[in-house]
């Protein structure tokens, strides 16, 4: 377990929660082997794409207060029966609080159960709410995607969903919906995740026509953006450079290569689940995972 979470009373270390991620989950699966006697391939890390822009470190540049876990889960396992899989929801919502207790946070009132939209018909994504009485953080969310995967696979394959959510108000061919500020704003988020996460293999035109835009973007979040006006020019720049656009065309051939079509993700075989092609997860595994070496270099040439 890391040994500290929180770096002043508005920064978290995202290094250390993905290790807390990441050992909880071995944690739990060595708890479902012994009561449930089986042996459960688990894989964990942080989601949400903070983790892109934190400093050398691992600490944010923003308070993040919305802590977010993927966690791949094999298929054609115990957890097919629903007993099981009651039980080993129930494993991890008192494995994620005996561990976050340590770190002075209280998690309460789990929520889980409910299909995550964009995901597979057959075995949809889902997921665990457990909300902090102490309000340090707002919540902990862990995403539950099938299919045995290691961490950057399944983030690489859960950005596609992503794409698919913030299309939803991006679509060039529909006006711009009028939308609550906090709904824009954590839309624009997800834009610089997306963005971040594929930048190795995006195309250079593409780069070149998102630059201004994500750049300017990401400075107004890194420097607080709480004026509704700015929030809403943000959402209109976004819209109108059709950043999603070059989003999916980064991802749509390799997958169609192989049959899969990105825009009907819902309907892939569930054996499909997690997948990402070679010629993808070759460039972007790497990248994912070399943002965590680097953190934690820093972290202990700093001791």
């Amino acid at each position: 377990m890391p040994d500290g979470l929180f770096a002043g009373p508005k920064r978290i270390n995202l290094y250390y929660l993905h290790e807390l991620f990441r050992h909880s989950a071995t944690m739990v699966r060595s708890e479902v082997k012994q009561e449930l006697g089986e042996d459960i391939a688990l894989n964990a890390g942080m989601w949400g794409g903070s983790y892109l822009v934190a400093d050398d470190t691992g600490v944010s540049k923003t308070n993040v207060v919305r802590l977010y876990c993927i966690t791949s889960v094999p298929n054609n396992s115990i957890l097919d029966k629903k007993e099981n899989l009651d039980s080993f929801m129930d494993i991890y919502r008192k494995r994620l609080q005996e561990n976050f207790k340590q770190y002075s946070l209280e998690l309460v009132d789990p929520k889980w159960g409910e299909p995550i939209p964009y995901t597979n018909r057959a075995r949809p994504t889902t997921a665990m709410q457990l909300w902090d009485a102490t309000k340090r953080v707002s919540f902990v969310r862990v995403f539950f995607v099938w299919n045995e995967a290691t961490w950057a696979d399944s983030i690489i394959y859960d950005t596609i969903r992503n794409i698919k959510v913030i299309k939803e108000l991006l679509n060039i061919d529909s006006r711009p919906p009028v939308k609550e500020v906090q709904e824009l704003k954590f839309l624009l988020q997800d834009v610089l995740i997306i963005y971040f996460t594929l930048r190795p293999i995006l195309t250079p035109d593409f780069v070149e026509h998102a630059e201004p835009t994500i750049t300017e973007l990401f400075n107004h979040f890194i420097n607080g953006m709480h004026d509704p006006e700015l929030v809403k020019a943000q959402f209109m720049q976004v819209y109108s450079n059709a950043l999603v656009y070059g989003y999916e065309e980064a991802l749509a051939p390799a997958y169609k290569e192989e049959g899969l079509n990105i825009h009907r993700i819902e309907d892939w075989p569930a054996e499909k689940i997690n997948y990402v092609p070679d010629s993808i997860k070759t460039i972007l595994a790497p990248a994912l995972e070399a943002k965590f070496r680097w953190f934690r270099k820093n972290l202990n040439s700093s001791k």
